[in-house]
């Protein structure tokens, strides 16, 4: 299966992989042949891609690193546990995450084990999945961003399970922020913006009165949009200022924010998000933590059609764990001619094969 644009969907085609809501409910499924009432169906749930079948990427599976089923379970615990504190003042919200810490620190050891017993880069896919209320995937998705850049960076299992709480909970002072502003279909007003930006201060506040987790947790979230360049908020803090576990969530949780679906701006993918991550390397961003990031996470997944700057086309097929950003190709075409036998092409052992773009808007003529 590979990866493409809603735009250049055409009935006919075959879906290849199921579309979820977060809930784990299947929306659209695998091998459902493609009807104009289908496409338009998905460009009203806010869908940009999908993965389809066809011949030249016949053969190539896409997984996640942390199965659906787990994902299901960790997203509805999450669910649960802020949906208890929306709208409540923040001491009453220590005290309901208080009395959900042992579920919480259960959730996260899971996710770690996942994270720590896989040798391959993370692989997260935010395109197979319809977000009805985006804050519970992302805290979900930030968690093993987070928890994949601090195993790259060399934490102990003990950091990395704080840093993981911290993760996860760094936005659960959205569940202060009036639900008309935290939800709302599109960009926010200055004003708006204002109080949306309340929400790391509110997180601050609910979690430094846990006494069943560090009151690093609680930095995390206080500091989470805090910037190098002291260009972030709440309290436009400077490098040597910010915790490092808030540095690594800050990178995580933009990453996170750049690709996944969203009803007022395009998704990116990978690549993409690492570019925007990388363009702030240094000035915004820890460099380490960006770097980091680089080496962890799947820069071109799996289906991927890239093309490169010699006129070659190929589709990815699997990954170097050793060059996240250099993967195996099923090179099918070459000075737009179909080849008639396929080969595989390692780009970490083809220096001079660059990438010139990730075409997701390629159609086959035969289609």
């Amino acid at each position: 299966m590979r990866l493409i644009s809603i735009n250049v969907l055409k009935t006919g085609m075959v879906i290849g992989r199921t579309i979820s809501s977060e809930a784990g409910l299947p929306l659209i499924q695998k091998d459902v042949i493609v009807t104009e009432g289908l496409i338009s169906r998905l460009k009203q749930l806010g869908i940009q891609y999908v993965y389809i079948k066809d011949k030249i990427s016949e053969g190539i599976e896409v997984e996640e690193t942390v199965p659906m089923a787990v994902r299901r379970k960790a997203v509805k615990q999450i669910t649960d546990a802020f949906y208890k504190i929306k709208g409540m003042d923040s001491k009453s919200a220590s005290f309901v995450i208080e009395k959900q810490s042992k579920e919480i620190n259960k959730l996260v050891d899971d996710l770690l084990n996942s994270i720590l017993n896989s040798e391959e880069v993370l692989v997260v896919l935010s395109d197979t999945l319809l977000y009805d209320e985006y804050i519970y995937q992302h805290s979900f998705q930030v968690t093993l961003y987070s928890l994949a850049i601090a195993k790259e960076m060399g934490y102990s299992e003990s950091d990395l399970r704080t840093i993981g709480i911290g993760a996860l909970l760094h936005d659960v002072g959205k569940m202060i922020t009036p639900a008309e502003i935290l939800f709302k279909p599109g960009r926010l007003t200055a004003e708006e913006f204002e109080l949306m930006k309340q929400h790391a201060r509110s997180g601050f506040d609910i979690l430094r009165n846990l006494h069943t987790v560090s009151l690093l947790v609680a930095h995390c979230a206080f500091q989470h949009h805090e910037r190098l360049d002291g260009s972030g908020y709440p309290r436009a803090l400077v490098d040597y200022e910010i915790h490092p576990y808030a540095k690594i969530i800050a990178v995580a949780d933009v990453f996170d924010a750049v690709t996944s679906n969203r009803v007022y701006r395009k998704k990116m993918v990978p690549s993409e998000g690492i570019a925007i991550i990388e363009a702030g390397r240094g000035t915004m961003f820890d460099a380490k933590v960006v770097d980091a990031l680089k080496q962890s996470v799947v820069h071109y997944p799996n289906g991927t059609i890239l093309l490169l700057a010699d006129g070659r086309r190929g589709v990815v097929t699997e990954q170097n764990n050793d060059h996240s950003a250099l993967p195996m190709l099923r090179i099918f075409e070459e000075d737009n001619q179909l080849l008639e036998d396929t080969y595989i092409l390692n780009l970490s052992e083809a220096p001079n094969a660059a990438i010139e773009k990730v075409d997701t808007e390629y159609i086959l003529e035969v289609e």
